[in-house]
């Protein structure tokens, strides 16, 4: 109220967007696994996916070929998306993320269904998680696996004692 109000002329100032503000929904192709938990959560179902199966062949003989699904088609229909977030919180392989981009609007409503290529593009605008809080206490399975991979390294390192142990000195024997 002590000072005097400025208006920010918008298309030519840009706003200055809170740390990690919710914009439109990214998609990371290479982490997306057509699972569909994303378009099943949905409320509004508004996500479109579309996907076929393909047959790898087996590495190793004897073994069997694997199948996985490939994406044929990825997309969002923003006009019916209620931007809740349910779709990033329940999508178990980090493939959607909140992108701060918010210029996305279209002259025809049936324009705003944006398929994966476009939801890729607004993935480069996905800003960096922020850091770790340093004084923070270490998650529990980062715990157990340090335990384990020390437990390793010393079964190792007796192994390789015992080893050096069994071998006869070759300078002693000279």
């Amino acid at each position: 109220m002590t000072r005097r109000t400025v208006t920010h002329q918008y298309p030519d100032v840009q706003p200055e967007l809170p740390p990690r503000s919710r914009g439109v929904i990214a998609l990371l192709e290479e982490n997306c696994t057509v699972c569909m938990l994303c378009a099943r959560e949905c409320p509004d179902w508004c996500i479109y996916i579309d996907s076929h199966k393909e047959t790898l062949p087996a590495v190793e003989p004897n073994a069997r070929a694997r199948t996985r699904n490939v994406l044929d088609r990825f997309a969002i229909d923003f006009s019916l998306c209620m931007y809740c977030g349910i779709c990033i919180e329940v999508c178990p392989f980090d493939a959607l993320f909140w992108s701060p981009e918010f210029e996305y609007s279209e002259t025809d409503i049936l324009d705003l269904t944006h398929e994966r290529e476009r939801l890729r593009d607004w993935m480069w605008t996905v800003p960096a998680p922020p850091a770790l809080d340093p004084l923070a206490e270490e998650a529990k399975e980062v715990g157990a696996a340090r335990k384990a991979a020390d437990k390793a390294a010393a079964a190792e390192a007796a192994a390789a004692a015992a080893e050096a142990a069994d071998k006869p000195d070759p300078e002693a024997t000279s």
